[in-house]
């Protein structure tokens, strides 16, 4: 079959080829899925320069998420030949052969192609875990979503839309802005430079934001400690501006607010419980209707350089998904 393979880590993609491999061995437990779309997540590229804290050691197949349908599974693992899945593991999922523990899918949301689910699993999850298990979110909260164009902050968007909060989205592009607005819905745009917690302000009528969702890190974590409403939820999911902030303790003890943590993925190993309610509440908005991912471009795996250089460059609004196979 084919794969994608990371044989060197590289700070230029030199190391990854799309490489013929054996299929994987389905081990008890597993189920061994056919993969008929996989989705590009800031993670995937990050581990082919071996700077994501999970670090495999090369050569692996490349890959966090896909849909596709089962092949092979154990008569007690809920899931049968045929069956359409979603899910994945920190990697093999851009390949045309997958196999993973059956714990780590689930069932296809009705209504969905394959693009779509595979699109739809790890950014909706940390959202979710972020915005409704850990920060609480109510109806006509305000949340201020940064990296709004790419997968994890447009799901951001479209779940607290979805939920009846109101949403401000930040990008660092003005080229972005009215993608952004078109896809996710937001009740204001604004770009995340400077000093903006004063547009902040005067959106939300003074009152700032209930919850800020941060994947950037770095000057827009150091503006948002000025933007969230004191008792509000400053939740940490990442770092794609490259640089981890500092933040001394007076600031969240004199404004009243909490710094939150996000691991979505972690969240559901260390509560499996809080997982399956994750994803069964994620899939029941999927099939009504009122979630829907947002995808940039559908490529085939054999164009899957041009998917990372576009996430390299910033030039996303949504996610790419690759279609093995092809």
């Amino acid at each position: 079959m084919q794969a994608l393979r990371v044989d060197r880590l590289t700070d230029d993609l030199s190391g990854v080829l799309l490489a013929d491999v054996p299929p994987p061995a389905r081990a008890p437990g597993e189920v061994r899925v056919a993969v008929r779309a996989a989705s590009l997540n800031f993670p995937d590229l990050l581990m082919t320069r071996g700077e994501y804290q999970f670090k495999p050691k090369p050569p692996f197949t490349s890959g966090l998420e896909f849909a596709g349908e089962v092949l092979e599974a154990d008569p007690d693992s809920g899931f049968a030949a045929g069956d359409k899945v979603m899910g994945g593991n920190k990697t093999g999922a851009f390949a045309e052969v997958a196999s993973v523990p059956a714990d780590k899918l689930s069932a296809m949301p009705q209504g969905l192609d394959f693009a779509a689910a595979a699109a739809m699993g790890a950014a909706y999850s940390t959202a979710y875990t972020g915005l409704v298990e850990l920060g609480a979110l109510r109806e006509c909260q305000w949340v201020l979503v940064h990296g709004a164009s790419g997968g994890v902050g447009l799901a951001a968007c479209d779940l607290a839309r979805a939920l009846g909060a109101r949403v401000i989205a930040t990008t660092g592009s003005p080229a972005k802005a009215e993608r952004i607005a078109a896809l996710a819905r937001p009740d204001a745009v604004i770009l995340a430079e400077g000093q903006f917690r004063d547009q902040v302000s005067d959106i939300t009528g003074g009152g700032l934001a209930d919850i800020v969702f941060d994947p950037v890190g770095g000057d827009v974590f150091d503006e948002s400690t000025r933007c969230v409403a004191f008792g509000g939820k400053l939740m940490v999911v990442g770092f794609t501006s490259g640089r981890i902030a500092d933040i001394a303790t007076n600031i969240p003890l004199i404004k009243g607010f909490s710094i939150v943590g996000l691991r979505a993925g972690e969240y559901a190993r260390r509560f499996p419980e809080r997982g399956r309610v994750i994803q069964s509440a994620i899939t029941a908005l999927a099939e009504n209707g009122r979630i829907n991912p947002a995808i940039d471009r559908t490529l085939p795996l054999s164009r899957w350089r041009e998917g990372f250089e576009a996430m390299a460059r910033r030039e996303l609004v949504g996610k790419v998904v690759f279609v093995p196979g092809t």
